[in-house]
Parts: structure tokens; C-alpha cells; sequence
């Protein structure tokens, strides 16, 4: 088994978590704050969109199972790259796209990716996701860990996530787990 991990930031976490959870090969998702200044930041500071912190899942996979590739292609599949600070109706700098890596290798995949995506021409604007190296990940609320598991009944999750991902789902089954 190798191990990596890698943490994504493409809008609300609550969505990103449960699609990331459902990937054979993902061993944890674990939702949470980084690339910001305070620490241990709370949600609501967040929210504020005053600390600089990212909503991110932080995602642990074996790479034997599932390619770093595959879960970038994922990410890049279920957000929209071009929108900067905002992702759908959530707006501010910590809905942001950003990808913290762990490794050069994993920085020089992303970088390849990104530049791929670009000139395929997979979306009409240029792609605004931040790369960056990974550090000071502070884990989110434990109410907000496996959310849509949970909360299938709250409305953000009933009208956002629900559709997001049966739609990922509906072109990628293969990569469900079970």
C-alpha cells in the first residue's frame, strides 16, 4: 500500500467531502481551514472571509488503487476552476480553487494538469486555481466532518450537494466504492 495525501479546496467542503469519501482508494477525507494567517481558525471566522483560509478536505488515498491523477481529475471535474473566490452562490476567498501538495511530484502533476486543461480548452475562462505547498491545516468542527452523510435532510444539501453528486456519479460509477 502507498500512502499520499494531498488537500483541495473547490467551494463548500461539504460537497468535496462526500464525493472524495465515496472513491475506492480514499482511505479518509477529513474537512477543514488552510491557507490562511489565524490559528485554528473557527468556522465562523471563515465565514467571515477575513482569515485567508480555504475550506479544503484534506484527502488520504492509496495510490495503488487510485492515481493522484484520477483524483485530480475528479477535483477539476466537480468545481469549476475559473471562478475566482467563489463557487456557485458561495462567494468569498475561502471558496477559492487551491490544491496544497505534498511532494514536487504532486506540484509537477497539478502544474501538468492544469496546463492540459488549458489548452484543451475545457472551459471558456482561464483556470484560477491556486497551487501552493501544504501546511497548517486546521481539521473543521467535528459537525461539519462526513456532513451530507448526516444532514441529508438540510437544504443546501438537498438542492447543492445532492445533485453534484449524482451527477459525478452518474459518469464516473467506476471509481464508487463496493
Amino acid at each position: 500500500m502507498s500512502n499520499q495525501r494531498i488537500t483541495l479546496g473547490g467551494g463548500c467542503f461539504w460537497c468535496l467531502d462526500s464525493i472524495f469519501r465515496q472513491l475506492n482508494g480514499v482511505s479518509s477525507v477529513t474537512s477543514g481551514y488552510q491557507g490562511g494567517e489565524r490559528s485554528n481558525p473557527s468556522y465562523e471566522q471563515i465565514c467571515s472571509g477575513a482569515t485567508g483560509h480555504a475550506e479544503v478536505v484534506r484527502v488520504e488515498f492509496d495510490d495503488a488503487v487510485i492515481s493522484l491523477t484520477t483524483i485530480l481529475e475528479v477535483f477539476f471535474t466537480v468545481h469549476d476552476p475559473t471562478t475566482l473566490n467563489r463557487q456557485g452562490a458561495d462567494v468569498g476567498s475561502q471558496y477559492r480553487s487551491i490544491i496544497f501538495y505534498q511532494t514536487p511530484q504532486q506540484q509537477q502533476l497539478a502544474e501538468q494538469m492544469m496546463a492540459d486543461l488549458e489548452q484543451q480548452g475545457r472551459w471558456p475562462d482561464s483556470i484560477v486555481t491556486e497551487l501552493q505547498q501544504d501546511k497548517d491545516f486546521y481539521s473543521a468542527e467535528d459537525y461539519h466532518q462526513d456532513y451530507f452523510e448526516q444532514n441529508p435532510g438540510n437544504r443546501y444539501c438537498q438542492l447543492v450537494v445532492a445533485p453534484k453528486i449524482a451527477k459525478f456519479f452518474k459518469q464516473r460509477r467506476d471509481l464508487l466504492k463496493g
